[in-house]
């Protein structure tokens, strides 16, 4: 049998412990003080401290407002996979603990069970499962995904009544508007963190293969993929996406976006994009006899290759041609002709304006649908 022995002072401190009243106590604790001379006395105010009236407001203000968005955000997570598994998300990772694998985030946008999260969130899923606020878990089938603006839609099934987050416009956002992140990361609940917009885009209305993500200093971690960036009116202006390698700078899909690629997806499982099939650079800056100093170089985008046998080929585009202008729409950089060429309509005969040898032509143009390997 084995014995067990209690050092003799031990066994004194606690006969006075439990022997005498909380003087006792105390003054157990003030002989245990340490060469430092008297011991750490804490203790809780008698009521809670008053806080500056206006901060206090915009606190409650805020808890509010997370209150009323939380019912709306979901957990995402990948049950079955019909293909091979995306690799781990970036962003920072506390030490020994990572986000459980095929975990992401997203938001309901219609009380049937619409809900609205990244593509490489449900990338090559054969299942879906959404976990609600209140626990409950729904069977959720992915009705369209694009790996272009890492935009997919899901449904639940058997729901009806559910709370949703409405759209906000992404392009009223201002540089410095605090904006809050809503997600499950590392595959903790409900969780959010506030920021301000760091950078925006210039346009977000359209996407194409270089359109800007929102900037934000909310931190987006592992998990948060798929969760939304929420104004202060409570409205999404964006849908987090990703983050730098260690975390200190997020990015939004704009709400802009959102709004043109989502419905696409949930009725047709796919985004379409229109497609030239030309390679375009930037417009030489002017000759230096020709233009005084600090002059501002010409807008367009130039065309440097033609395809042959694609839209732009059939059009009579050559390379050398400098775009200025597609379907009414002026194009002052190659950024400008990607995004407008991506979301016209495959089959669209559209004019298309062009610099050639120093005069204005204006050519006719059918939009071909881009080829999956540049999805």
């Amino acid at each position: 049998m084995r014995s067990w022995r209690l050092p003799l002072v031990i066994v004194l401190a606690l006969a006075l412990l439990v022997g005498a009243g909380p003087t006792a106590h105390r003054e157990l604790w003030a002989a245990q003080a340490g060469p430092g001379g008297a011991p750490l006395a804490l203790s809780l105010p008698a009521a809670p401290g008053q806080a500056d009236p206006e901060l206090a407001r915009i606190g409650r203000s805020l808890a509010r407002l997370v209150d009323r968005l939380r019912p709306a955000v979901v957990q995402v997570r990948r049950v079955g996979e019909a293909a091979p598994a995306p690799p781990p998300e970036r962003g920072d990772q506390p030490e020994g603990r990572r986000p459980p694998r095929g975990i992401g985030s997203g938001f309901i946008v219609s009380p049937e069970g619409h809900v609205i999260t990244n593509h490489h969130v449900v990338r090559g899923a054969a299942t879906v499962q959404v976990r609600l606020q209140d626990g409950r878990r729904f069977a959720a089938r992915v009705l369209g995904s694009d790996p272009r603006t890492d935009l997919a839609v899901v449904k639940m099934d058997g729901v009806a009544g559910l709370p949703v987050l409405s759209l906000g416009d992404s392009d009223t956002l201002q540089v410095g508007e605090l904006v809050l992140a809503l997600g499950n990361p590392f595959g903790l609940e409900q969780t959010v963190s506030l920021g301000i917009v760091s950078r925006k885009p210039a346009r977000a209305g359209v996407a194409g293969p270089g359109f800007q993500f929102i900037q934000t200093d909310a931190a987006v971690n592992p998990g948060n993929s798929g969760g939304p960036l929420v104004n202060m009116a409570g409205e999404v202006v964006g849908v987090n996406s990703m983050a730098t390698s260690r975390g200190s700078i997020g990015f939004a899909i704009p709400s802009r976006v959102v709004q043109g690629v989502a419905p696409a997806l949930a009725a047709k499982g796919r985004m379409a994009w229109g497609w030239l099939g030309v390679t375009i650079g930037e417009v030489d800056e002017p000759a230096a006899p020709a233009a005084a100093p600090g002059a501002v170089p010409p807008a367009g985008a130039l065309v440097n290759s033609v395809r042959g046998g694609e839209p732009a080929a059939r059009g009579g585009v050559r390379a050398g041609d400098v775009v200025v202008e597609v379907d009414g729409q002026p194009v002052r950089t190659p950024r400008d002709l990607q995004q407008i060429v991506a979301t016209l309509p495959p089959g669209k005969a559209v004019p298309v304006s062009v610099l050639r040898d120093g005069r204005r032509e204006t050519l006719t143009v059918q939009v071909g649908e881009a080829p999956e390997e540049v999805q």
